[in-house]
């Protein structure tokens, strides 16, 4: 049986929660200002200056979160989260000084469960690093009941799915797109009530970032066939039928 959490009291138990974050970027500077910053928030912030090193100890620590710089040296922010997509499901936010559209889906491509555009608001980033969090974390405020639709299986408890008895290589977003779909099945779910759950922010006319993880999850699920309806104007269905 569920148990009913007040929204308030979690996001109290958030904001007092100490986090154990690494930001690998290459601007010292900015390193510098976001550990002052996470200090006086109450958090703890690792910073490391190259791909290769952020790799290794996003791989070895024990972090609650990643948030990674895209132009980094040796290797780019996109290698380090392809090879850490490989070995650990970490959450990632993407940090991007550049404007064209297609550099951040190219990290929402790599695995990204967020990206944030230079400059930005620490205290926006903060609360980025929370929604993330919230999200990878929300097993334990839902049902914990398997969801069976078809040949499609979702386990809440381990967070994972299957499709024909084989188990799905899901991102954390994929996986939570999925469930919240196929809780609502054959009902429109909009974007709007899908980017204010699983992203705590409003959708906008020109967002891709949702756009781009149904299209992932149809890959992943179907190759091709309708389980996933797009409404035109309006959200998704689950419509459980190829």
């Amino acid at each position: 049986m569920a148990v009913a959490v007040d929204p308030k009291q979690m996001d109290v138990l958030d904001r007092q929660r100490q986090l154990s974050l690494l930001l690998v970027d290459d601007d010292v500077e900015l390193c510098g200002m976001m550990c002052e910053f996470f200090a006086q928030e109450g958090h703890r912030l690792d910073c490391i200056y190259n791909g290769r090193e952020g790799l290794t100890a996003a791989l070895s620590g024990s972090y609650d979160l990643v948030i990674l710089d895209v132009m980094l040296p040796i290797l780019d922010g996109f290698e380090v989260l392809q090879r850490l997509r490989r070995r650990k499901d970490l959450p990632v936010i993407m940090l991007t000084a550049r404007v064209q559209q297609q550099d951040r889906i190219r990290g929402l491509d790599a695995g990204a469960d967020d990206y944030l555009p230079k400059p930005f608001d620490p205290d926006e980033l903060l609360a980025r690093i929370r929604a993330v969090l919230r999200r990878s974390e929300s097993l334990s405020r839902v049902e914990a009941e398997e969801i069976l639709i078809g040949n499609i299986r979702v386990s809440p408890t381990t967070r994972e799915a299957w499709l024909n008895d084989e188990l799905m290589d899901l991102t954390t977003t994929e996986f939570d797109l999925l469930e919240m779909l196929m809780r609502a099945a054959g009902r429109v779910v909009s974007r709007e009530e899908i980017t204010a759950a699983l992203f705590e922010r409003e959708a906008t006319p020109y967002d891709r970032f949702l756009d781009v993880h149904i299209s992932h999850l149809r890959r992943k699920l179907e190759g091709g066939r309708g389980l996933i309806r797009t409404v035109r104007g309006v959200g998704y269905v689950f419509t459980g039928a190829a």
